[in-house]
């Protein structure tokens, strides 16, 4: 999880660095591709090296860890974050205004659809 909250935090600073959330999913990903999957890597080949452990609950706890890792890395960092956030388009840095003021952030009103675009997508 907190790979994904600096994977999110990356595309939320390319956004307000160039305005299109497309352009910040694809630099988003670029630069911190490497190293949350060498992040991952790391942890699922340190579990996988108690899979040799004596004890059977050790073996099974730590190879379905490791594979709940990759498994993570490969299909939630690299296809689903993404597609959501594409998809979702300027839906996603919209926050309702009772929560920004709580944040004390400025409140951002929610997108309006541009012509030819479906009212979810941006």
């Amino acid at each position: 999880m907190d790979y994904e909250v600096f994977v999110l935090a990356r595309i939320r600073e390319e956004y307000d660095r160039c305005g299109s959330t497309d352009d910040a999913v694809v630099a988003a990903l670029a630069r911190t591709g490497r190293l949350v999957t060498c992040a991952a890597l790391i942890i699922a080949l340190s579990l996988l090296s108690l899979s040799v452990s004596p004890d059977i609950i050790v073996r099974l706890i730590a190879t379905a860890l490791a594979a709940g890792i990759l498994l993570d890395v490969i299909v939630v960092r690299t296809l689903l974050v993404p597609a959501l956030v594409a998809l979702m388009g300027r839906w996603n840095w919209w926050m309702p205004g009772r929560l920004a003021r709580a944040m004390r952030i400025a409140p951002v009103p929610p997108p309006r659809p541009v012509d030819g675009e479906s009212a979810g997508a941006g």
